[in-house]
């Protein structure tokens, strides 16, 4: 099956995924579990009847444990759509908690993350009460807010995990953007300061007095020059094409080329601090 799979079309994919899967010893039970989907939507893969994303196949094979050869032939028969995108919408009708699990699973599997934001602090580095602030807004049920907020605050864990490393670059507006009170800026802040001490985590900031060649459209993260999300208003799309891929990388490149890092970075942030400090004594 092996060197056939690039040829296989997409009807066959599903039964090809299918055969390796039972060809595993696994049930279809244990492999969703694992792979963070439902029990139903792995049937419907492999039976033809719904068509796997990039990243579905990816989790189902490494679940299976088929080897690297065996995986990347199949990952290549199935970017025959370059671009995947998930409007929010079903994002929150599928729930916004399970999103979280599925996206803990995707770094759970990389090795590399390199993450670019011009508008919020990182998920995986706010605080809880930064979390709460953002997810507020989607207008979810206090226990499906409960939920998700603690499946954000679990794929944190990721940041600790020294066999990863986590590169993030921030402009300096996002440390600025109340989106919380003072005293809980601060705090946020103070949180970044902290985790740019960690010696697998590079914390940049792209500061506003830097003259820049480059403009910050969208956030957006790339996971071991494989895959790039980018969220969008309306959906997170998913980018698979290495030519594509690499566009996101030369720009991350370039933003870190001039951004702050190391003790200048912990330097500006320690005084954006302190400077919410004030206000709030002040106030």
């Amino acid at each position: 099956m092996v060197g056939e799979a690039r040829h296989v079309r997409r009807g066959e994919l599903g039964a090809a995924l299918r055969a390796l899967r039972q060809a595993s010893g696994k049930e279809a039970k244990t492999v969703a579990r694992s792979a963070v989907m439902s029990a139903s939507k792995l049937s419907k893969i492999e039976t033809g009847k719904a068509a796997p994303s990039v990243v579905d196949v990816e989790r189902i094979l490494t679940t299976i444990g088929v080897s690297d050869e065996v995986k990347t032939e199949y990952l290549e028969a199935v970017r025959t759509a370059s671009t995947e995108a998930t409007a929010w919408r079903l994002v929150r009708r599928m729930g916004v908690h399970k999103a979280q699990h599925q996206t803990r699973s995707l770094e759970a599997h990389m090795a590399l993350l390199r993450l670019f934001q011009p508008a919020l602090v990182p998920g995986l580095l706010q605080t809880p009460e930064y979390i709460r602030a953002i997810l507020s807004r989607h207008d979810l049920g206090e226990d499906a807010l409960t939920r998700t907020i603690g499946a954000r605050i679990e794929r944190q864990q990721v940041l600790y995990d020294s066999t990863k490393e986590l590169h993030f670059i921030i402009t300096e507006p996002v440390l600025r953007w109340r989106i919380v009170s003072a005293a809980r800026m601060a705090e946020q802040v103070d949180r970044l300061v902290s985790l740019s001490r960690l010696p697998n985590i590079d914390i940049r900031v792209v500061p506003l007095s830097a003259q820049q060649q480059d403009i910050a459209n969208h956030a957006f993260v790339i996971r071991d020059d494989r895959t790039v999300t980018v969220e969008t208003i309306h959906a997170e799309v998913v980018v698979t094409d290495p030519r594509d891929v690499s566009v996101y990388v030369r720009k991350f490149e370039g933003f870190a080329s001039t951004a702050l890092a190391g003790n200048h970075m912990r330097a500006m942030l320690e005084g954006i601090r302190d400077d919410f400090l004030r206000e709030q004594e002040t106030s």
